[in-house]
């Protein structure tokens, strides 16, 4: 078992790193179960379309609303405190949420606040534990590690955890969210044994203000061109794809044919392509450069909306979703080191934090998007969208894409 270890996380790691990626396996475990126990609680409480809906709105409004100032936190304090903190006020919000479910008196506002609070947490934890990785593991082995965190992330919060989920709800309204308190317990205990290098500033370093910290963040960002270069796709392709995949439980019933099974079972197909991408992620980085496996898989993305809206066979749509899988996982993964190997260690928070801003900005206005070409053009428009614009934004920056992967972080500041 040892020497199995040794293979999947090599010592050359560290063990801190190893804490870490327990800690991530645990708290994606019990995010996972969270994704499907939540709504469920929502839907036990309330036939209200309005208030189910706000339930799915408190998945995307946290990470908006905070990542920044999360991102200033994290580069200001004491890295590994902040996640502790975030955990120990995450799981006190729990326990509220678990007395008032076992006791009868959970509603549906008790429950939303909760939820809010908890995705708040969230933000913080994640924010600053996406630090962590640059900061334990030598520059040269930020691939194998970003890897191992993203087989955590695609096994147990992706695949393993809403299963398991809604499978505990039906047990008890109270048993899914027991679980994601002790899985979040595990992880705050392994953080603890984290030990990272000196890091933050001082407290007279610290008093040039919030303001002119997130200005810091966000100016180096445009200025740097590799990875104002990387944010711009992430936004970009995340409207691309918000755009698509926000009708594509229609797209699955009315495109394809299929039942509410059929189209669970296409983000399994999903995940799993997910897996065999992070599987390969070592042979193919071997074999070909970052910016290479970049390009590709911007291609792939794009000819994915293409596939998808010429089909109407559910099996050329699992194999489409297979293949989209593994491109996530290794376009993730590639995109989480250069970002890692370009920021210095004291703007990783607040890089990491305009992120998630262009991730899921890009996710709320392409859901916007799709949902007006589907009402107003069919069901397909969406994919026609994201296709023509994926396809013009790869040619467009066709060759910018092969020097995102510059990894100096003095150099490649261009105005």
């Amino acid at each position: 078992m040892r020497k199995v270890i040794g293979r999947f996380v090599p010592e050359r790691l560290g063990s801190s790193f190893r804490w870490l990626l327990g800690s991530s396996w645990a708290t994606n475990l019990g995010d996972g179960v969270a994704m499907a126990a939540a709504p469920l609680l929502i839907a036990s409480l309330t036939r209200d379309p309005f208030l189910i809906s706000l339930g799915a709105l408190i998945g995307w409004a946290p990470p908006l609303a905070f990542s920044l100032y999360a991102g200033v936190l994290s580069d200001r304090l004491d890295r590994r405190r902040i996640v502790l903190t975030a955990n120990a006020v995450r799981l006190a919000i729990l326990a509220g949420l678990i007395t008032m479910i076992a006791t009868g008196t959970a509603t549906v506002a008790g429950a939303l606040i909760a939820l809010a609070l908890v995705g708040i947490t969230e933000v913080f934890a994640d924010n600053t534990t996406a630090t962590l990785t640059p900061m334990l593991v030598a520059r040269d082995d930020l691939m194998v590690a970003n890897a191992r965190l993203q087989t955590g992330f695609l096994t147990l919060n992706q695949l393993a955890g809403p299963p398991l989920g809604a499978l505990l709800f039906t047990a008890g309204a109270t048993w899914p969210f027991a679980g994601q308190f002790l899985l979040v317990t595990a992880g705050l205990v392994m953080v603890s044994r984290i030990s990272l290098p000196p890091h933050g500033r001082e407290d007279g370093a610290r008093a040039a203000g919030l303001r002119q910290d997130l200005r810091e963040g966000l100016g180096w960002t445009v200025r740097h061109a590799a990875v104002r270069t990387l944010a711009l796709t992430i936004l970009i392709f995340n409207i691309t794809f918000g755009a698509a995949w926000s009708v594509l439980v229609l797209y699955s019933l009315e495109r394809l044919g299929l039942g509410p099974i059929g189209f669970g079972l296409l983000t399994t197909v999903s995940a799993i392509g997910g897996l065999i991408g992070t599987t390969l992620y070592g042979t193919i980085t071997r074999r070909f450069s970052l910016g290479a496996i970049m390009r590709v898989g911007l291609i792939l993305e794009t000819l994915t909306h293409l596939g998808l809206a010429l089909t109407t066979s559910p099996w050329a749509a699992s194999a489409i979703f297979l293949v989209f899988g593994a491109h996530l996982s290794i376009w993730g993964t590639t995109a989480v080191t250069v970002r890692q190997r370009a920021v210095p260690a004291e703007l990783q928070g607040r890089a990491g934090g305009v992120n998630t801003i262009c991730i899921f900005g890009g996710l709320v206005a392409g859901s916007l998007i799709g949902g007006a070409l589907a009402a107003r053009y069919g069901v397909t428009a969406p994919f026609w969208f994201a296709f023509t614009g994926s396809a013009v934004f790869v040619a467009a920056l066709w060759r910018q894409l092969m020097h995102i992967t510059h990894d100096e972080p003095e150099a490649a500041l261009q105005g």
